[in-house]
């Protein structure tokens, strides 16, 4: 079966639906061709070794990738983040309709924009595509802020459900996605899939020592890594911490995004000396910070919208062994309780992450030690790479077959 693999964002990139993954497929039997953009995530700059032009092909573990003309661009401005998708969505277009016909496009999705060129090869050369949806738009942009004109909402709504509609069958992370697509009248076939860790964090959780007992008066430290953007909710950790402050507990933030500055800034307003921040790392360099951390922070704002999600670092997490702090509503509190893997907080509540912290950090280490190992285990038998790949594999398999029938 020969696959077309469609996503804006590709290694060098850190995205964990990424190389690994292509390898994943090819060494399930299938041809796989990548189309994606020239990597400038998260911070907007062209990494080394690239620069911007009309096309490029490199050969990455076998893997042939085609890369296309996109404004790079990821900060505060509307107006950027929209030309960066939508020129990686008109280079990507012409790329996929300039190749051999695939027997089904995988694409990687946000942005929707992305979608684009699996639309035109369906319409054009009959090719089936399944998008796996990771932000449900126009939902996503809504709750983050990054649109509010409601006449664009709605136009990006039209888009978002005609490439549903249009899709052969639809991958999502959670029930609540697989229910708001219902609810949106779609009936294409909905798969959930949720996500891996990255491979580099697997990596990183096997070197990673036993938790040690607990050390006289050194504090307990709970770490935050990832990106720091408007979804987060991240004032509401400086409030916590504040609250905290004269109770040796220690905040370790790393990580990049849009609203590190501002929070930064709050931070020092605030005079918390009990919070620090790190600059961001490649999954493979966060050892040294997760081997710091006594529990590890997931927080999104209260939002309708999250209560349906499951926040990536949320498996991320689990992988690394480590009792989880969840303030995120929905699904993604039922999954940690189903593991037994930490302990769950309302969203947007310092008071509630406050007293969140104060039970774990009164519990025992071999209390939060167990906690880590549930979610470790939880993560090898149900939420794997190789679990999550070959699922995926199958649903493209059941999709190339739709493109083969002439009903279809």
């Amino acid at each position: 079966m020969r696959i077309l693999f469609v996503t804006q964002w590709f290694q060098p990139e850190p995205t964990f639906k990424g190389l690994a993954f292509a390898k994943a497929l090819q060494a399930l039997g299938h041809e796989v061709e990548v189309v994606t953009g020239f990597p400038n995530y998260p911070g907007g700059k062209v990494y080394p070794g690239y620069r911007v032009q009309s096309f490029q092909k490199e050969i990455m573990d076998g893997i042939p990738v085609y890369r296309g003309y996109l404004y790079p661009s990821h900060d505060r401005s509307a107006l950027r983040r929209v030309a960066n998708y939508v020129s990686f969505a008109i280079s990507s277009s012409v790329l996929a309709l300039t190749r051999r016909r695939p027997d089904v496009v995988y694409v990687y999705t946000p942005p929707m924009t992305a979608a684009l060129a699996p639309v035109l090869l369906r319409i054009f050369r009959g090719v089936p595509f399944v998008p796996d949806i990771q932000d449900l738009w126009p939902d996503t942009l809504t709750a983050t802020g990054m649109i509010d004109n409601p006449r664009l909402l709605r136009l990006v709504g039209i888009w978002t459900n005609f490439v549903f509609r249009r899709a052969a069958r639809i991958i999502v992370l959670s029930d609540g996605f697989r229910h708001r697509l219902m609810e949106r009248g779609i009936r294409t076939p909905v798969a959930v899939i949720p996500n891996w860790a990255p491979q580099e964090i697997i990596q990183v959780a096997a070197s990673l020592p036993a938790l040690a007992q607990d050390e006289g008066n050194q504090p307990f430290t709970v770490v935050f890594a990832g990106n720091m953007g408007k979804a987060q909710g991240l004032g509401t950790v400086l409030e916590a911490a504040a609250l905290l402050r004269d109770e040796n507990v220690r905040f370790l933030m790393v990580g990049g995004g849009i609203e590190v500055d501002a929070l930064r800034t709050r931070a020092t307003a605030m005079s918390l000396d009990n919070v620090e921040f790190g600059a961001s790392r490649r999954p493979e360099a966060l050892g040294e910070v997760f081997a710091q951390a006594d529990a590890l922070l997931v927080h999104l704002r209260d939002d309708p919208l999250f209560a349906i999600t499951i926040p990536s670092k949320t498996q991320a997490y689990m992988a690394i062994g480590k009792p989880i702090l969840m303030g995120v509503r929905g699904d993604a509190a039922r999954m940690l309780e189903d593991a037994g893997a930490g302990t769950t907080f309302d969203p947007e509540n310092p008071p509630a992450l406050a007293r969140a912290i104060r039970s774990m950090k009164s519990a025992s280490v071999a209390e939060r030690a167990q906690m880590g190992e549930a979610g470790s285990r939880f993560y090898r038998e149900r939420l794997s790479f190789e679990i999550g790949a070959a699922a995926i594999a199958r649903e493209l398999e059941s999709a190339a077959g739709v493109g083969k029938n002439p009903a279809a």
